[in-house]
């Protein structure tokens, strides 16, 4: 140390010093800090997927009972228009009540799955077999529970 100085000027010369040197020795992130970070963010995740699925769940089952309102409807139209059941759900296509085709089946995924009930429907010359009600051609079981098919 210089005789010279005062201690007040060495003191702040040291202290720039040491400043500089924990600037330069504290760059980045340690191992810990970022292992803590990633913990946090892969516990948040685990609640986030988990209801990520379950509202794909609920939204594929919305539309499943929409669809199925829509062909039920439809069926009695066309029974009622007709005066007699459709023999198949591709008729309803071919007749023009269904202009975008069959829907695809949201539990399934294909339009060629659903389970359609046929039955004898009184008409007015003879009994004829046709479409009466239409299902899901899931195996699957809905979140309340119930079996797709028997909806």
């Amino acid at each position: 140390m210089p005789i010279g100085k005062p201690l007040s000027v060495v003191r702040s010369q040291l202290s720039v010093v040491s400043r500089k040197r924990q600037r330069t020795r504290f760059r980045g992130f340690t191992l810990l800090e970022l292992m803590v970070a990633l913990s946090v963010v892969l516990i948040l995740a685990s609640f986030a997927i988990p209801a990520y699925y379950l509202a794909i769940q609920r939204a594929r089952e919305a539309v499943l009972r929409q669809d199925l309102y829509t062909l039920r409807s439809l069926i009695d139209e066309f029974t009622v228009d007709k005066q007699r059941p459709p023999a198949a759900l591709e008729e309803l296509v071919e007749a023009g009540y269904l202009r975008g085709g069959i829907p695809v089946d949201p539990v399934t995924n294909s339009n060629e799955s659903w389970h359609v009930d046929i039955e004898d429907v009184p008409g007015p010359d003879q009994t004829q077999p046709g479409v009466v009600d239409v299902h899901s051609g899931s195996d699957n079981t809905a979140l309340d529970g119930t079996p797709y098919s028997s909806w």
